[in-house]
């Protein structure tokens, strides 16, 4: 078995690749920017995304004054960009990049995509804050749509080669039923 601690837990949900995101944010002249992966969708009805902040990350300071937040999804030829607003950077100039006025937050110009939010809850967990935003706007970078993926702590690429198109499962009319046999030793 496997040791359960920290470090463990975090190489073993390394092993979940995800996308790349910037969030940003802005309170009257300030703005603020990080990296994150750890992003998601939370509910279609209403709209919310959320992001998970470090408790000591300044922007969980910030987003706490701010009005909303965008998500913006990096493009795989955004890694410095990523690497920058990490604090892992190591050039004497940043890289280039470019926010604009946008719904929520700004938005980096040239992204994937972007979510604009704003800031719906503080949820605490643990040594995060789970930060809830109501989706004001959706933004859908031009072609080609390449994500930045991180994956066992590296940066990595999608190969579009090769993929089969998921069902499409629709949307559930009737109830669903779950039943559950838990497991009894005989």
């Amino acid at each position: 078995m496997m040791a359960l601690d920290s470090r463990a837990f975090r190489h073993t949900m390394g092993l979940f690749a995800t996308g790349v995101t910037l969030i940003a944010a802005q309170d009257g002249d300030e703005t603020h920017c990080m990296t994150a992966t750890a992003v998601a969708s939370l509910s279609l009805e209403p709209m919310l995304a959320l992001a998970c902040i470090a408790k000591r990350a300044r922007m969980a300071g910030f987003l706490e004054k701010a009005a909303g937040f965008s998500i913006n999804l990096l493009r795989d030829d955004q890694q410095a960009l990523s690497s920058y607003f990490a604090g892992a950077w190591q050039a004497a100039t940043p890289p280039p990049f470019r926010l604009v006025p946008w719904q929520g937050g700004p938005r980096i110009e040239g992204c994937l995509a972007a979510i604009g939010c704003e800031v719906h809850a503080f949820v605490e967990g643990g040594d995060h804050w789970i930060v809830i935003g109501r989706v004001l706007a959706l933004h859908r970078g031009i072609e080609p749509r390449r994500p930045l993926l991180f994956y066992a702590g590296r940066y990595r690429h999608a190969d579009f080669a090769e993929g089969q198109a998921a069902p499409d499962l629709g949307w559930v009319e009737a109830p669903t039923h779950v039943y559950y046999d838990p497991w009894q030793e005989t």
